[in-house]
């Protein structure tokens, strides 16, 4: 079994978009994400901000491939 971490951005720089795409996505579903610690956020909240991030990137690649 392999140790290595499966949450590791490959381009370090991108952690910083990363957190403005989850910041973005968290103001459009209504969920008030702050910067650092966010564990007192309800599951239902972190699945929405995930469910719209992965409908967003949907979206993106949907009209990249047209």
């Amino acid at each position: 079994m392999s140790s290595k971490k499966t949450n590791e951005l490959n381009v370090p720089e991108a952690r910083a978009a990363m957190d403005r795409f989850k910041m973005e996505a968290a103001q459009e579903v209504g969920v008030d994400l702050k910067d650092g610690y966010n564990g007192d956020m309800t599951a239902r909240q972190a699945g929405s901000i995930g469910g719209q991030m992965v409908k967003k990137m949907v979206e993106a690649y949907e009209k990249n491939i047209k």
